[in-house]
């Protein structure tokens, strides 16, 4: 018979492309992973990899066999599920990717409140990019995620997946007090128009935002700053190297040298909680979207 352990080696590999990659997401090392699949080869007298130049590859019967470890391990999971339901306690490893500002002005009360009602809760948070998020929950590498998006920048779920909203979370322009817009009661895209930005990477929805937003006036956003954490950009603000625009979830003080300033129309993100459809009858999943809902009104914001 078949080692299960081994066909989920397999079916990483497959699915993430390298030994490296399926190591890290199965919490193995390499060398782990290509001991299972050398064991796996023996086990069924067949050869599933081959080496390519530095990397491998799988043959077609591996391919194969991968597709029917899915399958396998779908029924795993299914009847791992029907355990847990039936037990009706929030139990087990329950893992969180989270971005930023929603790992600080959110989670810290969420968890230590779900942490504290369910004892037999083991929980885990990564701190992720939204895209990255889903891709990781889609994967089943992560249990929930929580995102955002804006409303010209939504946020596509892949199939399978399924979302609650937990709230809004307002943004604003940050700019020096000595910048020419710092006494203004608000601004509009057009008066920032031929300014220099702090904004968060390219590839991530802030920076697609932005960039959007700038362009329905005609211009591409010049972006002197590419800065992923808020904390940073609060820093390079402070001393008046650019503008920027910052939700209020998590951004924590803003420099004295640091004027708030409102955009109109008034742009807010928008957070979810994100999870597989087929774990909702997860009772962790259950209490830990419960939990999420009743901390939002509690969240850490400016």
């Amino acid at each position: 018979m078949m080692d299960l352990g081994r066909l989920r080696a397999l079916y990483a590999v497959a699915q993430y492309g390298s030994i490296n990659r399926a190591a890290d997401v199965l919490g193995y090392t390499p060398s782990a992973v290509s001991q299972q699949l050398a064991k796996l080869e023996r086990e069924t007298r067949t050869t599933l990899i081959e080496r390519q130049g530095r990397g491998i590859a799988l043959t077609d019967a591996a391919r194969e066999l991968a597709a029917t470890a899915a399958r396998i391990l779908e029924l795993v999971e299914d009847a791992e599920l029907t355990l847990e339901e039936h037990r009706g306690e929030a139990i087990g490893t329950l893992r969180i990717a989270a971005f930023a500002t929603s790992a600080r002005g959110l989670l810290p009360t969420a968890l230590g409140r779900l942490i504290a009602d369910h004892p037999g809760l083991d929980v885990r948070l990564t701190e992720t990019d939204p895209y990255d998020a889903v891709a990781a929950v889609s994967r089943g590498e992560s249990d929930i995620a929580i995102v955002h998006d804006w409303q010209d920048t939504p946020l596509t779920l892949p199939e399978g997946l399924t979302r609650v909203k937990l709230g809004s979370d307002p943004a604003d322009v940050l700019v020096h007090s000595t910048h020419r817009l710092a006494g203004k009661e608000f601004v509009r895209a057009q008066d920032l128009v031929g300014e220099r930005w702090i904004c968060q990477v390219p590839g991530s929805i802030c920076h697609d935002w932005l960039v959007r937003t700038m362009r329905r006036v005609g211009v591409e956003p010049d972006v002197a700053c590419s800065v992923a954490e808020y904390q940073t950009q609060l820093a390079l603000l402070a001393e008046g190297i650019g503008i920027a625009l910052i939700p209020r979830l998590g951004r924590g003080p803003v420099p004295d040298e640091v004027v708030v300033v409102p955009l109109q129309p008034a742009p807010s993100r928008r957070i979810y909680a994100v999870w597989r459809e087929i774990t909702s009858r997860r009772p962790a999943i259950a209490v830990t979207l419960s939990t999420l809902k009743r901390a939002w009104p509690e969240r850490a914001t400016a």
